[in-house]
């Protein structure tokens, strides 16, 4: 009992300050190459079959920080304006779990000689649970009394504007907003969130390219969250970048690299150390990538930038 404990003392009271808990979306370091996870339009723009899976350990050395995963595979149809995609996340909050699984379609259309607009539409279930060793322990606890454990369905749109060297998306990926408690002194909510997401590659010279990319999110009811990030592309092989994170009361700051093993083949890695109220108690985030695609048609090119 020991980790919820602590994870709810320190965490909860620092971070939330208030009955009402709104669970969102797990953001990343990395989202830049993780986007589908929150815009549906982005299924098949790599114009390939991708794999994508991730793994992030936050607010390492505070018992019952969170912990994510998350995998997931989209592709284009033969149809080629058609994209089909399947994501999971898995994200464990103290004695919290939620678990997402949503398909995802896309439809894309040519707007420019170089330039293509997607439409995506994503729809599925979040599942939410009590950690059972707490339940037993604490059945009369005030904070869990009245959560049900259970699935709730969801839909989520988006639009995504790209080229090669550039992109910009705006995505709703939970529009429905659904409550997990029936206590009136604690609710757990899946919020509705907006995304804007936008970046750009720009050479520095013949083996050097910097790409500069944000990340906006406006959750009903939270502060503006805004993750701005740079990164430096070697030899089209070593992406090294920092980035930081920021809303009103918190921020983060981040360093990422990520590897072009083959072309086939990447893995990334990326550090987060929080500039907040919670940094005496813990020694950062860790979180590690691993995308694996599969090149069926010689027109598509490496490396891709988004």
């Amino acid at each position: 009992m020991k980790k919820f404990i602590t994870f709810n003392i320190i965490a909860l009271t620092l971070l939330c300050g208030m009955p009402t808990f709104g669970q969102q979306i797990p953001q990343f370091t990395q989202y830049m190459f993780n986007t589908i996870s929150i815009n549906p339009a982005y299924a098949g723009s790599r114009e390939t079959l991708s794999l994508v899976g991730l793994h992030r350990s936050q607010w390492i050395g505070l018992d019952g920080g969170p912990s994510t995963q998350t995998f997931s595979i989209h592709s284009p149809m033969k149809n080629e304006k058609v994209g089909l995609g399947l994501s999971f996340i898995n994200d464990q909050l103290g004695f919290e779990n939620f678990s997402y699984i949503y398909g995802d379609f896309s439809y894309t259309i040519q707007v420019g000689e170089k330039t293509k607009l997607a439409f995506g539409l994503k729809a599925g279930f979040t599942s939410y649970s009590i950690d059972q060793e707490l339940r037993d322990a604490e059945p009369n606890d005030p904070a869990i009394y009245g959560i049900e454990n259970r699935w709730s369905p969801n839909i989520g749109a988006g639009a995504y504007l790209h080229a090669n060297r550039w992109y910009f998306g705006l995505s709703t990926p939970r529009i429905l907003t659904s409550k997990f408690s029936g206590s009136e002194d604690y609710e757990a909510l899946e919020k509705v969130g907006y995304y804007v997401t936008g970046g750009i590659v720009v050479d520095v010279n013949k083996t050097v390219k910097f790409k500069p990319s944000f990340l906006v999110k406006v959750t009903n009811g939270a502060p503006l969250s805004y993750d701005l990030t740079g990164n430096f592309l070697f030899n089209d092989k070593l992406w090294l970048g920092a980035a930081y994170r920021f809303n009103e009361s918190t921020g983060a700051f981040g360093a990422i690299a990520d590897f072009q093993v083959s072309k086939q083949f990447r893995i990334g890695y990326a550090y987060e150390h929080p500039d907040s109220d919670i940094r005496p108690y813990t020694g950062g985030t860790h979180e590690i990538l691993l995308m694996f695609e599969v090149f069926k048609s010689k027109r598509v090119k490496s490396p891709r930038y988004f």
